[in-house]
This record gives structure tokens, C-alpha cells and sequence, in this order.
């Protein structure tokens, strides 16, 4: 009998952990789908499963697993992650010379409607910025000031803002910044930025590596840049969207509508494709489109 798949499993999760140092969020996620579908197969095929397993499933086999995930209520853009697993554990066991199956390339993802991003406008975005600074602790005030100025005022996201460090300080005309795979770029700032973030570090009461921190000193968490937007939106009357990665989205719609250029946005947002910035455009288009059939004599 050939390898476990179980043991497989594992094998690969190593790999994607030490040798392509995928994040825990996406190591987490490709495990539970890896997971539930080797225990589909052990049903589905009535016996334990090993490499020569594997290696003789067919499409339709992983039809039937897609079948029985959606059955259970997953959705397309699950679907689409169950099928990125799979594609990537049969990847690596075809790399490693264990088993060589096309069949997981034959199984067609579903097509997801692309969603825009919901940026905020220009107005509410210093709306939001203005009220983070009226917290009756001093230093929070500026310390949820620097970091919303960050994510409006350079495109970070809410990870990269939380990854910056005291040894980081004085903050010069750009910032080097270590983004999605781990990939670098550099990120122009503006003297507005700058100031927020000076502000806050002379006013920070503890001395500490990372250079957000919470209420009592430790680092602070992704949940409680999240929480403090919730309250933001709620005191300003603004909707679900106005989100930590909204102020991002707002960052890239309003510097293409100022003027800025495609492809240096995309560099400014650390996109690794040109496709994944042209979302914005469709976004200033609607806008334009809006204000048109508005101020159209036949518009109405």
C-alpha cells in the first residue's frame, strides 16, 4: 500500500508553510478543504485512500465532491477554494514524483461575478479621519488619527499599517512596505501622513517594538482597526462599507479620479496585476455616468 493521503496532506501543508510561506489564514483554509475532501473520498470511495488512490480518481469523482460541498451550502467563491486545494496538494504530489493526475485541471471553477470595491467619498473618508481624533484619551485620539491617515493617505492595507515598527520612526518621503507574498514596494508619503504618525509616536506612553498598539500597551489587532471604524460609522451615520480596507479603496478611486495614472496605481497598491486595478475605473466610470445623467438636460 502507497502513502496515506493523510500523510500526504500534511507533507504538503509543510511545504506551503516552510517553503513558500503561505500565510496561516490560507495554510488554515487549504487544510479544511484538503481535509474534507479526502473524507469524501474515504466514503465515497468505500476505502482507505493512498497515492495509487490518488492517482486513479477521475474528474467525476471530484465533480462529486464539488456536488456534495455545494449540497451543503458552500458557495461559489468556496467552491473556487476547495478547488484551488485540491489543484494544489495533486501539484505537489505530481512535483514529488508520488502521483501524476490531470484530473483536478478538467473540473471548470465556477465564474463569480466580480465585485467592485466600495469606496468612501472624498467628504466622508475626512469625515471619518476628523471624528477618530475626538477619543478622550489623548494619545488614542492620535494614535487612531495616524492610523486611518495611513490607510487613506497611502493605500496600505490594514496588515501592512499594523506591521510597522517603532525603528520604522522618523517616517521619511516614502516607506518601504512588505505586502501580499511578500512582496516589497515602495509607497510615497504624504506630509499629512507623515505629521499624523509623528503625532502619535511623541504622545505613545509605552516603549514597545510594533508601533500600533491598544489600550494597554500590546500589539494592536486587525479586530480592533475594525472595531474602531464600526464605532466611526455609527457616530458619523455612514454604512457597512465604510470598513479599514474601504479607506484603501478610497485611497485608489480618488487618486484616478484626481488625475493619477493606471499603472502607477497599481504600483502604489502593490497589485501584482494590472486586471486587479482596473476595477477602479469602473468605479470612476459609474460616477462619471451618475453625474451626467444628473446635470443632462435629458438626463431626468
Amino acid at each position: 500500500m502507497g502513502q496515506s493521503a493523510d500523510s500526504l496532506k500534511d507533507a504538503w501543508l509543510g511545504s506551503l508553510k516552510h517553503e513558500r510561506r503561505v500565510s496561516a489564514h490560507t495554510l488554515r483554509a487549504y487544510g479544511d478543504d484538503l481535509a474534507r475532501f479526502l473524507a469524501f473520498l474515504d466514503e465515497h470511495l468505500g476505502a482507505g485512500v493512498d497515492a495509487r488512490a490518488l492517482a486513479r480518481l477521475s474528474a467525476a469523482d471530484i465533480r462529486a465532491f464539488i456536488t456534495r460541498r455545494r449540497n451543503e451550502g458552500l458557495g461559489p467563491r468556496g467552491v473556487q477554494r476547495a478547488l484551488a486545494a485540491v489543484r494544489g496538494f495533486f501539484r505537489y504530489l505530481a512535483r514529488e514524483g508520488i502521483a501524476d493526475n490531470a484530473a483536478p485541471r478538467a473540473v471548470k471553477s465556477p465564474r463569480i461575478a466580480r465585485s467592485l470595491p466600495r469606496p468612501l467619498a472624498e467628504v466622508d473618508a475626512a469625515r471619518v479621519i476628523e471624528e477618530a481624533g475626538t477619543h478622550d484619551v489623548e494619545w488614542l485620539a492620535a494614535r487612531d488619527t495616524a492610523l486611518l491617515t495611513l490607510l487613506y493617505g497611502a493605500g496600505l492595507r490594514i496588515s501592512e499599517a499594523l506591521a510597522l515598527k517603532r525603528k520604522d520612526l522618523p517616517l521619511g518621503a516614502s516607506l518601504s512596505v512588505v505586502g501580499k507574498g511578500k512582496k516589497t514596494r515602495v509607497v510615497p508619503l504624504l506630509p499629512v501622513v507623515r505629521e499624523a504618525v509623528g503625532d502619535y509616536a511623541a504622545k505613545l506612553p509605552f516603549v514597545a517594538e510594533p508601533l500600533f498598539l491598544s489600550r494597554r500597551g500590546k500589539p494592536m489587532s486587525a479586530r480592533e482597526a475594525q472595531a474602531l471604524m464600526q464605532r466611526l460609522r455609527s457616530r458619523l451615520g455612514l454604512s457597512e462599507r465604510a470598513t479599514p480596507h474601504a479607506l484603501r479603496h478610497s485611497f485608489a478611486t480618488h487618486v484616478l479620479a484626481g488625475g493619477g495614472d493606471l499603472r502607477s496605481v497599481q504600483e502604489l497598491l502593490g497589485h501584482a496585476s494590472l486586471s486587479t486595478t482596473q476595477v477602479y475605473t469602473e468605479i470612476d466610470t459609474g460616477r462619471l455616468m451618475e453625474v451626467y445623467a444628473k446635470a443632462h438636460p435629458r438626463g431626468g
